[in-house]
């Protein structure tokens, strides 16, 4: 089922959902399970499954010479959506990346999770690559996640890279979510360029957009009210990730170009360790939620990044 039908059935209900991250290489998916399990009993309608691009490694040939190679740290992206569809019987999104990708992987990667039932897709730029300052497009894939946009909707029509000849089906018409930045993109000149853009990317044809994590309600809610005063109408989704370590106040800003507020800094600056941290994440994110729900988001979407016991505790105290 699309996202939006969820939304829609859900009568003004709001609905949990997470994003959880493939395990490296190597690794079952046992653990991935572990970390699951205690949050099923929420009912989340759906769950995002994140992609990583590629990266550059250095093997060591002997004699001071290096060779290097690229990789896939976590790839399995496909294969553990429907690892999860089969096993909790939920709707799974995978994320599709313009970075690493050509369109040709990307249409072949489409055409798999039609095979597979996959209803919907995230479909996102990606980062710049491991070492790199600056994003730097594929050779052969898309610069942008509204290209990326577009292809996913042509091949809804039955417009194929290649072919000259459509054949369509209502199972292709993939229902499309994309990011939205309520403290701008970092790269973003302004708020209301990157606003500008994200209607975009709506124009194109992405169905709802899931917000990158904040701290600061006060931020989501001017996002909301600014992209409506645009003419954005699609649901928009607060992303929320409860805070669990001091190394949060430097790693959080840094990796993700976010600004905490002065009250949360100085409680966790304050307290004697990373156990009296995670309880003042939960703290504030289930205040952070039940404002939300007040506001009326159609989904609370928890960032997991593989920890699921302070989520828990979150979604414990509102659904």
């Amino acid at each position: 089922m699309k996202i939006t039908e969820h939304i829609k059935n859900a009568n003004g209900k709001t609905l949990f959902s997470l994003e959880v991250v493939p395990p490296q290489k190597g690794i079952g998916i046992e653990d991935l399970y572990t970390n699951i399990d205690p949050l099923m009993e929420f009912k989340p309608p759906f769950i995002d499954v994140t992609t990583s691009r590629e990266e550059y490694i250095y093997l060591d040939k002997g004699n001071g010479l290096m060779e290097r190679r690229i990789t896939r740290m976590r790839p399995g992206t496909l294969g553990i959506c429907a690892a999860i569809q089969h096993k909790y019987n939920v709707d799974t999104v995978p994320h599709l990346l313009c970075g690493g990708f050509t369109k040709e992987e990307t249409e072949y990667l489409l055409v798999d999770c039609m095979y597979l039932g996959i209803d919907n897709v995230m479909a996102l730029r990606g980062d710049a690559m491991k070492g790199h300052q600056y994003f730097e497009p594929t050779h052969g894939g898309h610069a942008s996640a509204m290209d990326l946009v577009n292809q996913i909707n042509d091949l809804g029509r039955g417009k194929y890279l290649h072919n000259e000849e459509q054949v369509c089906d209502e199972l292709n018409k993939f229902c499309i979510g994309v990011a939205g930045y309520p403290e701008k993109h970092m790269e973003a000149p302004s708020m209301n360029y990157d606003l500008k853009w994200l209607k975009q990317k709506v124009d194109a044809g992405a169905d709802y957009i899931v917000t990158q994590m904040f701290f600061d309600n006060k931020k989501y809610i001017e996002f909301v009210q600014k992209a409506r005063e645009m003419g954005i109408t699609v649901p928009i989704i607060p992303g929320i990730k409860p805070i669990a370590t001091k190394k949060h106040l430097k790693i959080l800003p840094q990796v993700f170009k976010i600004d905490l507020p002065e009250e949360l800094i100085n409680e966790v600056e304050n307290a004697k360790n990373n156990e009296a941290v995670k309880q003042i994440g939960v703290e504030w994110a289930i205040t952070q939620c039940k404002e939300l729900l007040d506001f009326g988001v159609p989904v609370l979407h928890f960032y997991s990044m593989g920890k699921s016991d302070n989520i828990k505790k979150v979604a414990g105290e509102l659904f």
